[in-house]
């Protein structure tokens, strides 16, 4: 590739440019509000962790292992030995991983979220990238329905809060391990009785996993899968009553849902509670946001048992969600533009400029696109419209040799102006904040 050859961004690995960054904001705004009021707290974890972990926390036999890892070995250090390392697909396991190697359960259960970038190696479409980012709630020690209910209402006040209407939840139980074992046989009895429907992909996980042949998106295998065993058929009366106390307490709250029996997720590490929120508006990509409880998860990768419940959430999918659903949101204004006749009044200009921003006023600066030339006042007050913002301020050099500004509204429709005194900067700051 030649030096001056124009580099692109990997395909499926997006920018996120101004306006649409602002939309990213005030979503994350609202995210970190609800999150605050059901006191979640902000966890971080890296990006790459070892691959190992997301082998044994998701499952060897799912298609984020088998086919969508972004994984490499890591340089070998001096004795020869290199890590192999993988771009995280998913947030749960590395949080799961942190909570257990800082031991953030010694003094009991905690309400975490995060938000951040994954990294999925798969054919990029609508909603659905190569890297993407998720906002997710990890509640881990606590093993009560009332914890399950609880992300679920998170999730619904967020809806809410966004002003997103028409999202459907979904729930279903897979039970306890001894449950879905039993489940699992007469589900691997029932597959060997229609090989002749199923594809090279559902019968090599037939016995594997054959969940997730329950999972399949092929046409020609839905009336056969529609008619296979039922885990809610399999579950002791712990487990029903389980899903029953989640869904009283979502009664109690005015939150619809409806049971889907093959509904499954895609990790292997789910048990009892499952659930998603569905939306007809994205087409395929109809899934924004799914979790459920993950009890052992935490023993598996090292830790002392503790329970868990937690969602993840897509959000690329809800700001095309947003979008589609023409929601209003808060775009980001400015308060004024700055307006330098001479660049000589740069510097004491300037000086008034920061003590405005000092003040809380959103100030935009003209600047300059050729070294030593502002350009003409008619090209400035057209880029202050164009801003949007509320007012000018005309650093004229007149005004300034008195000590003054002048003040100029640009959205009255009258463009009524008046001077205001430099050296009085902090009296008036506050008339022009919006």
């Amino acid at each position: 590739m030649g030096m001056n050859e124009k580099l692109a961004a990997i395909k499926g690995m997006n920018d996120i440019l101004p306006p649409d960054s602002a939309l990213w904001e005030w979503f994350e705004g609202k995210v970190r509000d609800v999150m605050g009021r059901f006191a979640y707290r902000n966890i971080r974890t890296p990006l790459a962790e070892h691959t190992a972990l997301f082998v044994r926390g998701l499952g060897e036999v799912t298609d984020i292992v088998e086919k969508e890892m972004y994984s490499f070995e890591d340089r070998a250090d001096k004795h020869g030995q290199a890590e192999h390392l993988t771009l995280r697909p998913e947030g749960t396991a590395g949080v799961v991983r942190a909570v257990v190697e800082n031991n953030l359960l010694y003094d009991g259960g905690k309400r975490l979220f995060y938000i951040g970038a994954m990294f999925r190696r798969e054919k990029p479409q609508r909603g659905r990238y190569r890297q993407f980012h998720q906002v997710g709630v990890e509640a881990m020690g606590f093993g009560g329905a009332e914890l399950d209910a609880e992300v679920i209402l998170l999730a619904a006040q967020l809806w809410k809060d966004l002003g997103i209407e028409g999202v459907r939840l979904e729930l279903n139980s897979l039970g306890q391990p001894e449950e879905r074992r039993a489940h699992r046989e007469a589900l691997v009895a029932y597959f060997e009785q229609h090989t002749e429907v199923m594809d090279d992909e559902g019968k090599r996980r037939m016995y594997s996993n054959p969940l997730r042949v329950l999972d399949t998106k092929n046409p020609a295998m839905q009336a056969m899968v529609n008619a296979a065993p039922q885990l809610l058929d399999f579950l002791g009366e712990d487990s029903k009553a389980h899903l029953k106390a989640v869904q009283d307490i979502l009664d109690a709250n005015g939150v619809a849902w409806s049971v889907n029996p093959r509904l499954v997720r895609g990790m292997d590490y789910y048990n009892l509670t499952v659930f998603e929120f569905i939306t007809d508006k994205l087409g395929s990509q109809g899934t924004i946001c799914g979790g459920g409880r993950y009890d052992y998860l935490i023993e598996q990768i090292g830790g002392k048992p503790a329970p868990a419940v937690g969602w993840g959430m897509g959000i690329e999918r809800v700001l095309e969600l947003i979008k589609e659903l023409n929601i209003q949101w808060d775009r980001p204004s400015i308060d004024a533009y700055a307006i330098l006749p001479d660049a000589a009044l740069l510097p004491q200009a300037m000086r008034v400029i920061q003590t405005l921003r000092q003040a809380g006023v959103r100030v935009q600066m003209h600047g300059s696109a050729v070294a030593g030339s502002l350009g003409s006042m008619k090209s400035q007050f057209k880029k202050a419209d164009a801003s949007g913002a509320a007012c000018a301020l005309i650093f004229g050099s007149d005004e300034m040799q008195r000590g003054m500004v002048t003040v100029k509204q640009l959205r009255d429709g009258e463009g009524a102006q008046a001077e205001r005194a430099i050296d009085a900067v902090a009296d008036w700051a506050a008339q022009l904040r919006a």
